[in-house]
């Protein structure tokens, strides 16, 4: 026997009670195959308007029903919710356990509130018609488990196993730009350090494909730790909602267990270097646990990321070098300013979402002087990046043309950010979202160009 609950109407199509499903009854089921004749509604023209005291009975014996049900037991199985969009008249699958749905508050369609425990079920109409009045639509990217903001065909959702899925996805797998802005000031940090002592080894090699391997996993630990911290806010926000934690793919415990994984991964590739490196490594983890929490304290959080994203610069030279030195600081704190220029892009795809749920952003704190602020940033990543090269280079055996070389990386940066700047438009997230991802060719400019002064 199936358990049907169905609280009791205006129309009258419906009504609380145990039985089998038979499509030849008046219910929903076949309302749209004209089950039901034109003078019913006539007949319901006549009836009075339903108030509270009507429906009070029916209610107080839908609750105790619910309740009784309640208590025999833990569904291992989650209960399927078809959430139907006016728009576009379709269902949406969501999956929710039964426990979290029998703490829900349930609204009457008369807007009549009543705490009471309710379980949901599959809609008879939807087993009765199925796709004939519903939907024939195929389901959005988002509903396949696919995040909003991933990279379109990538590679996670066509060739990743099923099962892996979630987990590279809280990786940002599926969205590499992190990966690559992460790992850029650390390829800085061992060409300059390379430009000051003009040594190469086969060392250097290693640090150059440690520095890969440890940005893809420390950036999904990372990122894994901000999604368990922003699990409330993500759901709010239009961007973030299809991630893995608040679309419901994985559980907070789960992340937890694969954040702890990659961490550790890192940290073993990390005992590879010298012992100031592997102490700089360590270090690394503070600024990288306060990130997720600046945006509730501060109008500056895009400072903290910067922290975070360029301590591979501070890293990479001392694995090379065996200490840090100034030329290493100066090139930190230019990694810090060009953070703040490509973050403050990527922000204003959310200031109204952030608005609404009180998160702060340098996107909402410049508004629409954001372009004289991104032109600050700009101009004091280049001088910043030129400081760092003239004090690397200028104490080696370096030639003048190799050092004008390195600059002109610099210079041929700060370019590309202009151009940025020029296709800037805040109200248009396409262009905020390209202009972000452009920032990987814009880092891996001045790496070219370090390399040929290496050569020269």
């Amino acid at each position: 026997m199936r358990l049907q609950t169905v609280l009791s109407n205006p129309l009258r199509i419906g009504e609380i009670r145990l039985h089998r499903h038979n499509p030849c009854r008046a219910h929903l089921g076949g309302f749209l195959d004209n089950k039901i004749r034109t003078r019913f509604f006539n007949r319901c023209k006549q009836q009075p308007k339903i108030r509270r005291i009507h429906l009070w009975p029916a209610l107080l014996f839908a609750q105790k029903l619910a309740t009784s049900l309640a208590g025999c037991g833990n569904f291992r199985q989650p209960l399927a919710i078809f959430a139907i969009e006016n728009s576009k008249l379709r269902t949406n699958l969501l999956t929710h356990h039964a426990k979290k749905v029998m703490r829900l508050r349930f609204i009457q369609s008369q807007r009549l509130p009543r705490p009471q425990r309710v379980i949901y079920k599959q809609s008879d109409f939807y087993i009765c018609h199925g796709p004939k009045h519903m939907s024939s639509e195929k389901n959005t990217p988002e509903q396949n488990g696919q995040v909003a903001d991933a990279v379109k065909g990538n590679w996670v959702d066509r060739y990743a196993p099923i099962a892996t899925r979630p987990y590279l996805r809280l990786s940002r797998a599926d969205r590499p730009i992190g990966t690559w802005l992460l790992l850029i000031p650390c390829w800085w940090g061992l060409l300059l350090a390379m430009l000051h002592d003009r040594l190469v080894t086969w060392h250097d090699l290693w640090i150059f494909a440690a520095c890969g391997a440890g940005a893809w996993l420390m950036r999904g630990a990372g990122c894994t730790w901000n999604d368990i911290t922003d699990r409330d806010f993500d759901g709010a926000v239009e961007r973030t909602r299809s991630r893995p934690i608040p679309s419901g793919q994985v559980t907070t415990r789960q992340a937890a267990i694969w954040m702890c994984l990659q961490a550790l991964i890192a940290f073993f590739i990390l005992l590879t270097f010298n012992t100031a490196a592997v102490l700089l490594g360590i270090l690394a983890l503070v600024p990288l646990a306060v990130y997720p929490f600046a945006k509730r304290f501060t109008w500056w959080p895009q400072i903290f990321l910067g922290l975070a994203f360029n301590w591979g610069a501070l890293l990479a030279w001392t694995a090379h070098r065996g200490e840090l030195e100034a030329p290493a600081l100066y090139l930190y704190v230019a990694g810090i300013v060009w953070t703040l220029f490509y973050d403050t892009i990527y922000a204003h795809q959310d200031t109204e979402d952030d608005a609404l749920i009180g998160i702060k952003s340098t996107a909402r704190l410049f508004g629409s002087q954001s372009p004289m602020w991104l032109s600050r940033f700009l101009a004091a990543t280049v001088t910043l990046l030129g400081i760092a090269i003239i004090g690397a280079m200028l104490s080696s055996a370096s030639s003048p043309f190799s050092m004008t070389v390195a600059l002109a990386g610099a210079c041929a940066m700060g370019w590309h950010m202009l151009w940025q700047l020029r296709l800037f438009d805040a109200e248009d997230n396409a262009i905020l979202l390209k202009l972000f991802r452009s920032n990987r060719d814009a880092g891996l400019i001045p790496l070219l160009f370090f390399a040929v002064a290496l050569l020269v």
